[in-house]
């Protein structure tokens, strides 16, 4: 394990760099392993977290081609968070991903693997920001319209 590993694993997922040394140990250098115990461990600080109130968040607007245009309801638990490069970058990608794939419900979109990456899910997309946050996050509602 070298500390150009650690680096690449910590931009990779956004955890951090103590977080990435541990998992690369309890991986005993296994990159891929790494990155999975990184994410179950995102996903288990979501589902810790998940009672806790959303009262902040924002509205993030995406046109595609001035043909498709979303607007995507997703809520943090404090402003700070609200303004923060990862929250608006999660945002982002959720609404590029609800113009792309046309989900029925909230449900629905969390379960369809993310069209930039179809290794994981929307759901494991949300989880991995809360563990890089720290806040529970949570995606309320969406509207999509499209000529």
């Amino acid at each position: 394990m070298t500390k150009d590993t650690v680096i690449k694993l910590r931009e990779e997922t956004g955890a951090g760099v103590m977080q990435c040394k541990r998992a690369l140990e309890e991986a005993n250098g296994d990159y891929e392993k790494a990155k999975v115990l990184i994410a179950k461990a995102g996903a288990m600080k979501a589902e810790a977290k998940k009672e806790r109130a959303t009262g902040s968040g924002l509205l993030e607007a995406y046109m595609h081609n001035g043909r498709v245009g979303v607007l995507l309801e997703i809520r943090c638990e404090t402003d700070f968070v609200a303004k923060a490069d990862a929250f608006k970058e999660l945002a982002h990608d959720v609404a590029m991903h609800v113009a792309a794939m046309d989900p029925e419900s909230v449900e629905a979109l969390l379960a369809q693997p993310f069209v930039r990456d179809e290794s994981v899910t929307i759901k494991d997309l949300v989880n991995a920001a809360v563990g890089k946050i720290g806040e529970n996050i949570e995606i309320k509602r969406f509207t999509r319209y499209e000529l």
